[in-house]
């Protein structure tokens, strides 16, 4: 985080001076204010200020995270892009999270380009639809957008039995970022959250976490869009408040299948322990059959239904 941590990061920085960093600010949203540098003295903003005696501690406006910029993401047609997830967490103590299935994939439209010559091209670097709608190349038919259908379809045919350890590394990363903080979270009984996971696979095909957006916009681009981002509000109530329940904060079972829609259980913890002790979980699973914790295997064997 600048500029608390800039000191650290000069001494990351020398570590490797050819690297590019990404920096984005902590207090804006939709790809505004982020840049690309790869040189210290682009930051001497920040260099002032953590040599004056009389610092005062910055606004969330004024504090931007910086990490190490992705140099080499899977490129098709040339153009860059990212994956945007929707992931469904009920609880976080016992820690309870359900994966959509049907996210997208977001596409620069102009050709990717790592001489730094392009660092301060946009259209080259941010997948951010704001950013790209304003770029003379935008098609506003199909949004730059692709299915996580079209991307899988597309992996296969090119890159063959490498795809399935992409999703399941995928599911990892999502799993284990709200394992990191689900000790410090705020949990209310109350409450749900859909987040919007954004992933970059690079051109080994290794998903990166690029963030997690807390109440990701749900504003449409295309009809295929709208039609998603429908479904998705209505496959979120009818988990959150199953049709025919009453509203009640002890109602903690996995819904039926017809009320999960296109979500799949990702990860229960209350489950997870029930499988260490050996304990009957069939009560945890509600209306549900018991294929609802993993797909049933090549033998006939159900898989493993969670991440521990």
């Amino acid at each position: 985080m600048l500029p608390a941590d800039y000191n650290l990061f000069v001494e990351e920085f020398r570590k490797n001076p050819n690297t590019t960093w990404i920096m984005k600010p902590c207090g804006k949203a939709r790809g505004v204010g982020i840049f690309l540098v790869n040189k210290l003295s682009q930051l001497k903003k920040w260099s002032r200020d953590s040599k004056t005696n009389n610092f005062t501690p910055p606004t969330s406006k004024d504090t931007y995270v910086i990490s190490k910029y992705i140099d080499n993401p899977l490129l098709i047609g040339g153009k860059k892009f990212d994956l945007r997830i929707y992931v469904l967490l009920t609880s976080f103590r016992p820690l309870k999270c359900y994966i959509y299935r049907h996210g997208f994939c977001r596409f620069c439209t102009v050709k990717y380009n790592a001489n730094v010559n392009e660092l301060d091209n946009m259209f080259v670097h941010l997948t951010n639809v704001s950013i790209q709608k304003t770029g003379d190349d935008y098609n506003a038919v199909h949004g730059g957008k692709w299915t996580i259908q079209n991307l899988r379809l597309y992996l296969e045919s090119t890159r063959g039995k490498e795809v399935p350890s992409v999703y399941f590394a995928r599911v990892w990363l999502t799993v284990h970022s709200l394992k990191a903080v689900s000790g410090v979270v705020s949990n209310d009984r109350h409450c749900f959250e859909c987040y919007g996971y954004d992933i970059i696979i690079d051109d080994n095909l290794k998903p990166w976490l690029i963030e997690v957006n807390a109440s990701p916009s749900l504003t449409s681009t295309t009809s295929s869009d709208r039609i998603m981002k429908y479904k998705l509000i209505n496959d979120v109530i009818n988990i959150v408040i199953p049709p025919g329940e009453p509203p009640d904060v002890r109602w903690s079972r996995v819904p039926s299948k017809d009320n999960l829609g296109s979500f799949d259980l990702l990860y229960d913890e209350e489950l997870a322990q029930s499988d260490l002790s050996g304990m009957d979980p069939k009560g945890k699973l509600g209306l549900g059959p018991a294929g609802l914790r993993g797909q049933v295997g090549p033998k006939g064997r159900p898989s493993p239904a969670t991440w521990k």
